[in-house]
């Protein structure tokens, strides 16, 4: 009785011990990969460092269009002016003094609209607006690459946990088949080397096992890193799904790439970008005009003469032009270098349009391989069944040997790790292939 009283209280201490929130950083969680996306998401710097610089290129934006607004300043002097002399009999000779009023006092503002500048405000809101564009690009390409590095780390902590089952599974079937083996060695019906060689392809597999759950903690911790949460976390995938489209054909894709690819559409910006800085360069050949004025308190009055000291006021409107000669001469070669650059940039573009279809074809044919690679994979199964199950019928009956046995296990179970590598694979360049197109 006092032993059964001890256990209980020994099995009330552990529950409550494992209870306990200390050890919840330990605990099991499962995840599906939108769940992933969406830790990666919250987790990634380099998401935010792309917010912040969509959040900079709109401020940029707003900040060139307040440039529409006149220009007002608000001054103000107070002045202390000494006595004229006045040098009668030539410079060296002793001046007289001209008393003037010594203390200047002056208050007012100034305004200055740009009516035209050769259209280079409308201009740099433009160019604003296309470097915008290009960051929210950029934005949404970090989102897609961390989708895909997310995915391809799911992938593959699910691909060894899978191999880990299909082991654990051989293993299981191996200790049952050495069991009937070692039966027949003690009827005198098999040799001892059969055995052995059964046992030692049982610690080979063991070995293996050792081998895979290590790669399962080094594909978790990788995971856990991206997700943002502690090493010692255990995560576990959703069961593996087939999610791929085999109906969509290359030039879908290829469609689809040059609606939404990143690269594409960044290379087209940076193209308008450089026509927008030709048309800047060509603006500075145009005339400035602009509608100025200016509203003051002084005193003493010495606009107009006589001179009195008392406080006066002045407004002044008007609108000036001006025109730069010299830039009909500086702005030759200005122009040349703009417009070569945006030639480079056009070509730069074309190039862009070039690789991308080039990936989008690679990843497209790795893509049907991989599927193709499934296909035959399955067949691979069945026929390594069907031929393990021959085999062992033989060896049983004394028809075959050990080493044909041991070799039909082996393709069985190579088989089928291959069969699941495949659909990974499949779901890893499907995965892959979104990211070029831009819709991942």
């Amino acid at each position: 009785m006092k032993i059964y009283v001890a256990g209980l209280l020994m099995l009330g201490i552990s529950s409550t011990i494992s209870a306990q929130p200390g050890n919840s950083v330990k605990d099991t969680i499962r995840l599906s990969l939108k769940d992933a996306w969406q830790k990666a998401e919250e987790n990634s710097r380099h998401i935010r460092i792309n917010t912040i610089n969509v959040d900079i290129a709109e401020a940029e934006v707003k900040d060139a269009r307040r440039e529409r607004l006149p220009e007002i300043e608000v001054k103000g002097s107070a002045e202390k002016a000494s006595n004229i002399p006045i040098y009668e009999n030539g410079i060296f000779s002793k001046p007289t003094q001209h008393e003037v009023i010594h203390t200047l006092y002056r208050a007012g503002a100034d305004f200055y609209l740009n009516i035209y500048n050769g259209n280079k405000l409308n201009l740099k809101i433009k160019e604003n607006q296309t470097l915008q564009k290009i960051k929210d690009i950029q934005k949404e390409q970090s989102v897609s690459d961390i989708h895909y590095k997310t995915a391809a780390l799911y992938l593959e902590l699910q691909k060894t946990l899978i191999f880990r089952d299909l082991i654990k599974q051989d293993i299981t079937d191996q200790k049952t088949q050495l069991k009937e083996i070692q039966t027949l060695y003690k009827n005198g019906v098999v040799l001892k080397s059969d055995v052995l060689r059964i046992e030692l392809e049982l610690s080979k597999r063991k070995m293996a096992l050792v081998t895979i759950e290590n790669d399962i903690l080094i594909a978790m911790q990788k995971l856990n890193i991206i997700l943002g949460i502690p090493d010692e976390q255990t995560v576990i995938p959703e069961a593996p799904f087939n999610q791929w489209n085999e109906n969509t054909t290359y030039n879908d894709y290829l469609k689809l790439a040059l609606e939404h690819s990143f690269d594409y559409h960044v290379s087209e910006q940076q193209t308008e970008l450089s026509m927008i800085k030709l048309k800047q360069v060509k603006a500075n050949v145009r005339p400035k005009i602009g509608m100025y004025g200016e509203f003051y308190y002084a005193n003493p009055q010495i606009f107009l003469y006589p001179y009195n000291p008392y406080w006066y006021s002045l407004g002044i409107v008007g609108i000036k032009a001006s025109f730069s000669i010299s830039s009909l001469y500086h702005n030759t070669h200005k122009v040349k270098a703009a417009r070569l650059e945006f030639e480079k940039e056009e070509e730069v573009h074309k190039d862009t349009e070039d690789k991308v279809r080039q990936r989008v074809k690679e990843a497209y044919l790795r893509y049907q391989e991989a599927l193709e690679q499934i296909k035959v994979a399955e067949a691979n199964v069945a026929q390594a069944k069907e031929n393990a199950r021959i085999i062992r019928n033989t060896y049983f009956s004394q028809t075959s040997l050990i080493t044909e046995l041991l070799d039909a296990d082996i393709q069985l179970l190579q088989t089928k790790f291959e069969l699941e590598a495949a659909k990974i694979m499949a779901q890893n360049n499907y995965y892959l292939l979104q990211n070029i197109t831009g819709v991942l």
